[in-house]
């Protein structure tokens, strides 16, 4: 059938060599030509078709007749089918007990696997129960081992069965049997362990007041039956309660061993080996007992020595050489044996001073000796975290600056605590007055590093700079880690002044009071004495601090501090002041008398409080700072008294007299008080004249105001005009406001007001 295969190109029919675009339409002639083509083509294939159905005609019946058998069996299968569903319609309950019954079936089987599942866990269960109560008996007949061993896999068994009996682990719905099985295994290991604990506090003995502990390795445990100690720690050992039944033992034994062994060093350590045949008998003896002659530890290897003995004892006797009941007992004890070792001698072992540090080198090696000989009897682990001894001797260093600077703190803590200051040289005469012939002690007297001046500071000041310089030399001398530890030693030394003094002294620096001068002064001389100590000792310092060491950001803090003080304290007596000016209500009606009583003691109050200030300030402030502070003080004064006199108004005669003598009474009184004034600015004393009037007037503005009340109309006026009360401050309205109060109208009077008005509108 060749000829059938493929498809058939209409253009193969056609002989048109245009025919290769599909876009040309045909003609006529090539339809007619391809109708022609076609026909024979389909003659051609009909032949072919005849020939291969001649030529194969026994397959082709063959399989039609196998066709034909195949649709007579499909048609008698639907026939029964039919037939079978007819009946099935014809009896309807049929279909319903078949189901019934297969699900009978199912339940049977679910029924049936249930029960042998419960019969199992009931098998499982009195199984264990029958090993439970073998390892109760085995544990009576001191057989602890076995019961030990069967205890461990009871567990394991329980938990199992429970899970297949969907028990929970004492969940709620769980059977109760299960819940009967868990009590019965606890019970049976806590009579398990309490016979082990039993028969392990028998075999040790402690006598305190005798000073031994009697080791024994067989005695009666349980019920009369002979358990062997290690016997009882393997069993132990088994149920992974090791550590619960030593912790007694260790317990007692770093109570009654090891504290009297560390702590006394006039104590013997003695072991007696006695007959370990007899039954029932002390095996072995540990003696701890004081002696007459006391031993001095030196490098440790007495006590250490000592030690290894008691270790030795435990490790034969107690813990039978067995790697890992060492290693146990050791785990129990070894932080607290460390601890004493550390506070008992150890830490009383650092030297006082750095020249000994190399003294301690022994110690070091006994230490690193006395560690290692532990981890080969196993006692401690080889892990750095056990070795607590040699981290401390090797820090030795560090213990060594960390007790001097407690120790320091410690004295600088004292130092302010007790505050203390020198008593200001006075005599009684009338108001109090520094007395120029008693001179000041020069232990107190200071120089301000990177001022010219000196300051009277207080005692605690002094000792506490004495400490600061003594720790930074140690620091010099040091190495790195102790120089640091020095280094931050006198900071915080420094900063406890800071934080000790103004608390301590809260209630003097809200006054004014000579303390808060003092104070003041402590402050100033520290933060320059601070700013000074890193170019002291720096190039000395060790290389590692030389970096590190920073005393600058301290500085400007204590300078701050005084300054603050200082300028509550010129607010405190500015205010008082200020009260007492007040009290002069304005200096007005000082024409009467009893308005000029009142001026006059206002006046009075004033000089008082100057006086009692200059007293104060003068002797202790450093010059600057006393010329500073009196000036704003006197100038608030000055300023305040003329201010309020200005404001007065149509003032009579007899007024303006007794302001002026008010003015003068006041600046006679006030004379020493200039007078020390004009020395501290020169540096020397000098007798108040005409010349030191124009130094004040210079260094007071506020005093030139006074002036004015002494001066005639036409001074006035010229004075105005040369610009000299302008530079005392005076404006034009006061000066005007002034001269219509004081001077009564009149053709000079206009003259002068008309110059000095076309002298501002001028200017």
């Amino acid at each position: 059938m060749d000829v059938l295969a493929g498809s058939i190109d209409v253009r193969d029919l056609l002989s048109a060599p245009d025919l290769d675009d599909p876009s040309t339409p045909l003609s006529a002639p090539d339809l007619r030509l391809l109708i022609d083509r076609l026909h024979l083509r389909s003659v051609h294939i009909q032949r072919a078709a005849l020939q291969y159905a001649l030529s194969h005609r026994r397959d082709l019946a063959a399989a039609l007749s196998r066709s034909s058998r195949a649709a007579a069996s499909s048609a008698s299968a639907a026939s029964a089918l039919s037939a079978a569903l007819s009946a099935l319609s014809s009896h309807p309950p049929l279909d319903a007990e078949i189901r019934s019954l297969a699900r009978d079936i199912l339940s049977a089987r679910e029924e049936l696997a249930e029960r042998r599942e419960a019969l199992g866990v009931v098998a499982a269960v009195s199984a264990l129960h029958a090993r439970l109560r073998a390892a109760r008996e085995g544990i009576r007949a001191g057989r602890v081992v076995e019961a030990a061993e069967a205890v461990r896999d009871l567990k394991c068994c329980l938990s199992s069965v429970c899970e297949e009996g969907g028990g929970s682990g004492g969940s709620e719905g769980e059977p109760a049997v299960f819940g009967f099985l868990r009590k019965e295994w606890t019970d049976c290991f806590d009579e398990l362990q309490a016979v082990l604990v039993k028969i392990v506090d028998n075999s040790v003995k402690f006598e305190p007041e005798k000073g031994r502990v009697i080791v024994s390795s067989k005695l009666a445990g349980g019920e009369g039956i002979g358990v062997e100690l290690d016997v009882a720690l393997r069993a132990m050992e088994i149920v992974d309660v090791l550590d619960y039944g030593m912790a007694k033992i260790a317990d007692l034994m770093i109570k009654h061993v090891m504290v009297p062994a560390i702590s006394n060093s006039s104590v013997v350590v003695s072991v007696e080996v006695l007959n370990q045949e007899a039954v029932e008998k002390p095996e072995a003896i540990l003696n701890v007992v004081p002696s007459l002659e006391s031993q001095d530890y030196q490098d440790g290897s007495a006590l250490y020595s000592r030690l290894i003995e008691i270790i030795k004892f435990i490790c034969k006797f107690i813990c039978l050489e067995n790697r890992s009941f060492v290693h146990c007992f050791g785990k129990l004890t070894w932080s607290r044996i460390s601890n004493l070792i550390i506070t008992h001698f150890l830490s009383k072992a650092v030297p006082d001073v750095a020249s000994k540090l190399i003294d301690f080198e022994d110690i070091i090696r006994c230490t690193i000796e006395f560690e290692t000989k532990l981890k080969d009897m196993i006692f401690i682990s080889t892990d750095a975290k056990e070795e607590k001894l040699s981290q401390f001797v090797h820090d030795v260093e560090v213990h060594f600056a960390s007790r001097k600077r407690s120790e320091i703190l410690a004295k600088a803590r004292n130092i302010l605590v007790q505050y203390d200051y020198p008593d200001r040289p006075i005599t009684e005469e009338g108001l109090m007055q520094v007395s120029s012939a008693v001179g000041y002690s020069s232990e107190y007297v200071a120089d301000l590093l990177f001022q010219p001046e000196k300051c009277y500071i207080s005692k605690s000041a002094t000792q506490l700079m004495k400490l600061v310089h003594e720790t930074l030399k140690d620091a010099c001398l040091s190495s790195t880690r102790v120089a640091k530890e020095f280094y931050h030693a006198a900071r915080d030394a420094l900063l406890l002044y800071k934080a000790i003094v103004p608390v301590k002294l809260g209630k003097q620096l809200d006054s004014v009071s000579q303390v808060a001068i003092n104070v003041y002064n402590d402050f100033l001389y520290l933060s320059q004495e601070i700013l000074g100590l890193a170019f002291e000792y720096r190039a000395d310092f060790p290389s590692g601090l030389q970096k590190d060491a920073v005393f600058v950001d301290m500085g400007p803090t204590f300078y701050q501090i005084a300054e603050d003080i200082l300028e509550k304290q010129i607010q405190l007596v500015i205010s008082s002041l200020k009260e007492a000016i007040d009290s002069a209500d304005g200096f007005e009606n000082t024409h009467q008398s009893q308005q000029y009583e009142a001026a006059k003691f206002s006046v009075e109050q004033v000089i008082f409080i100057l006086e009692k200030v200059h007293i104060m300030w003068e002797p202790y402030m450093p010059a600057l700072t006393y010329k500073r502070s009196m000036r704003i003080t006197l100038d608030y004064v000055f300023s305040r008294i003329t201010k309020d006199m200005l404001l007065l108004d149509d003032m009579a005669a007899e007024e303006t007299l007794q302001l002026q003598r008010l003015i003068h009474l006041m600046l006679e009184n006030l004379s020493s008080l200039f007078e020390s004034f004009i020395a501290k600015v020169d540096g020397k004393d000098k007798v108040l004249n005409h010349m030191l009037w124009a130094q004040l007037d210079e260094m007071l503005p506020s005093l030139r105001k006074f002036h004015l009340f002494d001066m005639p109309l036409k001074s006035i006026t010229e004075a105005w005009e040369s610009g000299e009360l302008i530079h005392c401050g005076f404006t034009s309205n006061e000066v005007v406001n002034f001269i219509k109060a004081v001077f009564t109208d009149s053709p000079l009077r206009k003259e002068c007001l008309w110059r000095i008005g076309s002298s501002s509108a001028s200017t």
